[in-house]
């Protein structure tokens, strides 16, 4: 087959949750173990670092892979879903997995796929643990999909595990209950196995706390070893560098005790990841791991360079009108875009915006500001909300604007519309994200 055919077997002949949502989701790890038991068991042949929350996670995945690269180790990552191309769910410093490579795996599991009939998701966790393997990487960054417990991916024994917020999202799947949300995400946490929390939550503390305890292992709540000022630009529009100064609790991290950073990930949001990456460093460098001052410093700056992360709070354009993408799309998500929109400099805010439909969108409506121009539409997959029941849901909530057939469409009329001094927000949803980011950073 060839690299497009390929792909086109996969996406057919896998059930994908991005097509399909709750349906393609097979709540237990037996698929994933029977297509690692065919490879050899590759996840065990590396060492690696769990990350799962509900937002947030994508980012502290990125950042962690970044500063290993920085400071000379091979790390491999893993994340999902993607945004323009398959391969970005799989690469080594930075570089994705080849096609060959793509068309190779499939070719010799075929047989195996067609037998145990697996998800798109748990033939490309098997995927990228058997790249991983074969290409001996030293440690590799490991993304949960969704959830935790029952996550394809966590089949595996981390040196590390790293949780981020917990916030309502996929509570069809993984409950509706903060508390049973965070039941699952703790799922990842392994014996013995130091486990890092990048906030606390008081509702949802416990949970953490007595799993660890059961495991034997030790808790790092991130927010209470480190205290983090912004000290850059308030409202610069298309902000490149987000400097931060950072304060040890307690002289977590060097003798100074605080420090300055610069952040290439320039969400207000990103100032809580740093905490638990910094804290997970620490847990590194007790772990024998050798990672200087200097590594962090150099790969904090250039997170999308050496990983290549898109997608977070990202400038697509600064030449009147700014125009800037985000993938946050849940309640939690949607608050922190709406900070950064408010410590943005602009004059009129359009808003292009598309959702998925087998999510309770009202939430998420009731937060963004009513005095912006409004461009429904929806993304290019079988799951998009219809953009004419999104824009009838918006009007209750007083969002108001016209219905566009496609994205490209709904951001051309914004483009259109817009004045100089203007701000172009596209999101709501990861996929609408996806077909408006370059191919390449």
């Amino acid at each position: 087959m060839t690299y497009t055919e390929t792909l086109d077997y996969l996406y057919s002949k896998l059930p994908m949750f991005s097509k399909m949502g709750a349906q393609a989701i097979k709540k237990d790890l037996t698929n994933t173990q029977q297509l690692c038991d065919g490879l050899g068991n590759p996840h065990r042949r590396f060492k690696s670092i769990h990350v799962a929350g509900t937002n947030g996670k994508g980012s502290v995945s990125h950042m962690l892979a970044a500063v290993l690269q920085s400071a000379g180790y091979k790390t491999g990552l893993y994340t999902s879903p993607h945004l323009r191309d398959f391969r970005e769910r799989i690469r080594i410093n930075g570089e994705m997995i080849t096609e060959e490579a793509v068309i190779r795996f499939v070719e010799s599991q075929r047989t195996s796929i067609e037998q145990i009939e697996p998800s798109f998701f748990e033939v490309t966790v098997a995927m990228a643990f058997n790249h991983f393997a074969e290409q001996q990487v030293d440690i590799a960054v490991i993304e949960t999909g969704l959830g935790g417990r029952l996550d394809s991916t966590n089949i595996i024994l981390p040196e590390l595990s790293v949780i981020t917020n917990i916030g309502f999202d996929h509570m069809n799947i993984l409950g509706d209950t903060l508390p049973k949300i965070a039941f699952e995400k703790a799922g990842i946490i392994k014996p013995g196995t130091p486990v890092v929390l990048s906030e606390k939550q008081e509702i949802t503390d416990y949970v953490f706390i007595n799993k660890a305890k059961e495991c034997g292992s030790t808790i790092i709540f991130a927010s209470d070893e480190w205290q983090i000022e912004d000290i850059g630009p308030q409202a610069e529009p298309g902000l490149e560098l987000r400097e931060i100064e950072v304060s040890t609790i307690g002289n977590q991290f060097q003798a100074s005790g605080s420090f300055k950073i610069e952040l290439d990930l320039t969400g207000y949001y990103q100032l809580k990841n740093v905490k638990a990456v910094l804290s997970s460093v620490k847990v590194l460098r007790e772990k024998g791991y050798v990672i200087s001052e200097e590594s962090i410093l150099n790969a904090l700056k250039q997170v999308k360079t050496l990983t290549g992360l898109q997608g977070r709070w990202q400038t697509l354009s600064k030449e009147g009108p700014l125009v800037i993408c985000d993938t946050g799309h849940n309640e939690d998500g949607i608050k922190e875009v709406i900070k950064n929109i408010e410590a943005t400099s602009f004059e009129q805010l359009h808003i292009v915006i598309g959702m998925v439909k087998d999510k309770d969108v009202s939430k998420v409506l009731s937060l963004l500001p009513t005095n912006a121009i409004y461009y429904f539409c929806q993304p290019m997959i079988e799951r998009a909300k219809p953009a004419a029941d999104l824009a009838s849901e918006a009007s209750s909530f007083n969002l108001k604007g016209h219905v566009y057939a496609s994205v490209a469409l709904a951001l051309e009329e914004a483009k259109r519309n817009a004045a100089k001094g203007d701000l172009i927000f596209i999101g709501g949803s990861t996929f609408v994200v996806a077909e408006i980011v370059p191919t390449s950073i």
